[in-house]
């Protein structure tokens, strides 16, 4: 178990992410162990789950090799080396579907 990915989880719960999914990324990536997928209210709460991400990390002593997408995306990455976040908003979480993309990979929902 990822002591990383288990405080992401809980900071992105607090925050009132909505369906998120945990995927084990183990045996198909070399760059990183989990994707955590989850669905923000807004573009404003997109940008807010991303900075509670980054500072939770940083507090806890994680390095952040780089967050991708800024205040007007609906698409934010934040990546933890171990641990990549994907924030979405509804739409285009359901644009992309990650999830079916890597469906054939163990997944796990994750619910408040």
């Amino acid at each position: 178990m990822s002591e990383l990915k288990d405080l992401i989880q809980k900071t992105l719960l607090e925050k009132q992410a909505k369906n998120m999914v945990v995927i084990d990324m183990t045996s198909v990536s070399p760059f990183t162990d989990y994707f955590i997928i989850v669905t923000a209210n807004n573009l404003r709460h997109a940008g807010a789950l991303s900075d509670y991400v980054q500072n939770a990390a940083a507090e806890n002593g994680y390095d952040i090799r780089s967050v991708e997408g800024d205040s007007d995306s609906t698409w934010l990455l934040v990546d933890l080396y171990e641990v990549i976040v994907h924030i979405f908003t509804e739409e285009t979480r359901q644009q992309y579907r990650l999830e079916t993309l890597w469906a054939d990979q163990p997944q796990e929902y994750i619910t408040d």
